[in-house]
């Protein structure tokens, strides 16, 4: 039920807060299942601005969160005293000869895009959706798929951070390496990251291959599968063996043949975002109907092939909003994994009308990557956003756990800083640089004092 886009997004990811200009007002995210009332909310302008806006909150002795676009399932970037916006703090600041492309912390994926496409030049590698900010997307550990790519903390080569006590840090290769190091993936921990550094490549087009396949073939040559070539990923529908794959090979722009406006329509609206949306909409009237339109649903997605601007082959639409857990698990393990958690689909009661994602990436070096140190494979579990994950959830955490999985940090998991220490060989490093970065603790908060430490 999940496809490709061809034709832009839908506006509802434009603001998934809503806040009111420097007052006092709401906080949810795009989910919906992250909410606070009563929060001061900040747009600040500049970096000095938003130096001002920390340093005036550690003053009075405030906890400060800095805010993106609301697509952390996680209470990540919940505010619970004050929250700031990098909505005005979102312009292009340079692209330079070689790819380097610094942008502001506020400004949203799409628009990157689309100024780097206007240049010659692209992303190596993107999640599946564009709608969060870069400094967001950065922080939480965002990721697409390919066997050999990295997520996006993977092409930062330097930042710039602003911590709590107004300091302006510049991080790079050349500058304050060991902090740059920790601060690719910081969970808002370590101060607000007012601008980013990108290795941009030129532009290029992906050959979208998507087909249908039985779960066993997909399991039993896994290995050989994902690694078939550039960017491979599959959705597996509960209660049916079915799955939809989708391999994404890299070509020149010259080769870009995108879909005809009519089947895009068709496929990208019709029959995913609507058939998805019915299919919700039927399963919360009558529970038992999921399973039998779960099997009509992986039969009406028929092959297709086109070839278009990698931005727009990568990102997919998702009109039904929905809850997520996805966990990173050793890539030999993922087979076993998915196997398992079958098992559990069959042997409970559960009703699963959304697909299950499974994507891979190379091993990195970044300390809080859900990647660091071993070649990964991530499995995504979703939920309409209105239900509660209950045992599904639970079940699937603790069938990753078993293998040493590590959760998104912006996707539910209920893991705290004692297991998380355990999955991060250089965890304790992290948490040194948030003490000697943020000793007062103004950019914390109750979440992420669970997954840090309060000390």
């Amino acid at each position: 039920m999940l496809r490709s886009p061809q034709l832009g997004q839908p506006s509802q990811y434009a603001a998934a807060n809503r806040t009111e200009e420097n007052g006092v007002s709401s906080w949810r995210n795009w989910a919906g299942n992250q909410r606070v009332d009563g929060v001061s909310v900040l747009h600040p302008s500049g970096t000095e601005a938003i130096a001002t806006a920390l340093t005036t909150a550690a003053a009075v002795g405030r906890r400060v969160r800095p805010v993106g676009s609301g697509h952390s399932f996680t209470a990540v970037a919940r505010p619970d005293d004050c929250a700031l916006s990098l909505d005005r703090h979102a312009e292009l600041v340079d692209v330079g000869p070689t790819g380097l492309v610094t942008v502001q912390g506020g400004m949203p994926l799409h628009r990157l895009n689309a100024e780097l496409a206007a240049r010659g030049w692209a992303l190596t590698n993107l999640g599946d959706i564009d709608r969060q900010t870069v400094a967001g997307a950065v922080s939480t550990g965002t990721h697409g798929t390919g066997a050999r790519f990295g997520g996006l903390a993977t092409q930062v080569r330097g930042v710039q951070l602003v911590t709590a006590a107004g300091e302006v840090l510049r991080c790079s290769a050349a500058e304050r390496p060991e902090l740059l190091d920790v601060a690719r993936v910081s969970l808002g921990a370590l101060g607000v990251l007012d601008t980013v550094t990108l290795q941009a490549v030129p532009a290029f087009a992906l050959r979208a291959e998507e087909a249908a396949a039985a779960l066993d073939d997909l399991l039993d040559g896994f290995g050989e599968y994902m690694t078939s070539t550039d960017h491979v990923e599959f959705y597996w529908f509960p209660h049916t063996d079915r799955c939809l794959t989708k391999r994404n090979t890299r070509v020149p722009l010259s080769a870009v043949e995108p879909l005809p406006r009519w089947r895009a329509l068709w496929d990208d609206e019709v029959l995913a975002n609507a058939g998805l949306a019915a299919v919700v909409a039927a399963g919360r009237r009558a529970p038992a109907l999921v399973a039998p339109l779960a099997r009509f649903s992986a039969g009406a997605l028929g092959a297709r092939t086109y070839t278009d601007a990698a931005h727009r082959v990568f990102v997919s639409r998702r009109r039904v909003r929905f809850r997520e857990m996805e966990y990173a698990v050793p890539r030999e393990a993922a087979p076993g994994v998915l196997a398992e958690l079958r098992r559990a689909v069959e042997a409970n009661d559960w009703r699963v009308p959304f697909p299950v994602e499974v994507r891979v990436a190379a091993a990195d070096d970044v300390p809080l990557s859900t990647a660091y140190g071993r070649d990964t494979a991530y499995v995504a579990v979703h939920v309409p956003a209105r239900s509660e994950p209950g045992e599904y959830f639970a079940t699937f955490e603790a069938i990753a756990g078993a293998v040493g999985g590590r959760p998104h940090w912006g996707k539910l998991h209920s893991l705290g800083a004692a297991e998380l220490s355990t999955r991060y060989p250089r965890f304790g490093e992290f948490v040194a640089a948030r003490d000697r970065l943020d000793p007062a603790r103004v950019l914390a908060s109750p979440h992420l004092d669970a997954l840090l430490g309060r000390a």
